[in-house]
């Protein structure tokens, strides 16, 4: 009906009034940025897993900060590099044994050394020269025998001359 131009300059000098300020704050941000963070992560944090390698060349390759472990992947053997080397150890699996176990093993171990006892004197009595008695008449007038010990690796050689 009533065309009212006085309020449509109000609301239009609004708007212009509303869009010249954000203007203005986007002015002041661009003019002073927010602070650039940046962080370097140079060790890493989670110390706690573990590490696996396939041989100590790759455990080589990597850089550490502190004690390491590295696992070899069927965990027999663990690195433990520093800044001062790597270490190598060898890694048995612990069973824990019951008392029949412990009773089992005992009685094997003296099966085995009875067996360790029964070679050694076998082997002993093959290095002992054996005695042998070998009889030789005398030349006695009585005809009594003498008897002699000889061992049984040395061969006999005959006294008689050679005309």
């Amino acid at each position: 009906m009533y065309n009212n131009s006085y309020l449509n300059n109000v609301s239009l000098n609004d708007r212009i009034d509303n869009e010249i300020e954000r203007l203005r704050q986007m002015k002041s941000q661009i003019q002073h940025p927010a602070p650039i963070t940046q962080n370097f992560q140079l060790v890493p944090q989670n110390r706690e897993s573990i590490r696996y390698a396939g041989s100590i060349n790759e455990v080589e390759k990597e850089m550490v900060a502190g004690d390491t472990p590295y696992f070899s992947k069927d965990m027999s053997v663990v690195w433990i590099k520093n800044a001062k080397g790597i270490k190598t150890y060898e890694l048995t699996e612990i069973v824990p044994k019951d008392e029949k176990d412990m009773q089992i093993e005992f009685l094997q171990n003296q099966i085995e050394e009875l067996r360790r006892k029964i070679e050694n004197e076998h082997i002993t009595n093959d290095t002992k020269p054996k005695d042998t008695t070998d009889t030789k008449y005398d030349d006695k007038a009585d005809g009594e025998s003498t008897k002699e010990n000889k061992p049984a690796n040395i061969s006999r050689i005959s006294n008689s001359k050679k005309k």
